[in-house]
């Protein structure tokens, strides 16, 4: 009863803060794309508008990744059904992102941003422990049974 009760609003929560992230992640890369464009960097040769371009560009793909996942989220809250094929995968691709990054995090940021990473890292994990891998659970069979 406990695990089943707690894994609903596990996965609408992570959800909740994907979304965050997410808006966050595009703003940031808004932000950086700014910067290279108004500064009129250039690195080995390429021009800053196509840098500020391809920023931004990253920023809206990584952005519909992380709200990709939200959803996924949302809707096993929604209808406690495990995800399964392709959307257990980019769960778990989302939790291996949430890792790294953290690993990255901690040195170029800071220890309160690898802790917010590892907590939605930990709320991924919860959520696809929690659901198992989504198939009924097997009939004995009388091989098994023997």
């Amino acid at each position: 009863m406990g695990r089943v009760a707690v894994r609903r609003p596990v996965a609408a929560v992570a959800a909740l803060v994907l979304v965050v992230e997410a808006v966050g992640i595009v703003f940031l890369n808004l932000v950086l794309g700014l910067v290279v464009d108004d500064q009129a960097m250039s690195l080995a040769g390429l021009a800053p508008h196509a840098m500020s371009v391809s920023t931004w560009i990253a920023g809206a793909l990584f952005g519909a990744y992380l709200l990709l996942c939200a959803a996924v989220l949302l809707r096993t809250a929604l209808t406690d059904k495990a995800p399964a094929g392709f959307f257990r995968i980019l769960l778990i691709s989302a939790a291996v992102v949430h890792g790294l990054l953290g690993a990255a995090t901690v040195g170029l940021v800071g220890w309160l941003a690898f802790l917010f990473m590892m907590l939605v890292l930990g709320a991924l994990v919860w959520t696809l422990v929690s659901y198992g891998e989504g198939r009924p659970a097997a009939e004995e069979t009388p091989a098994a049974a023997s």
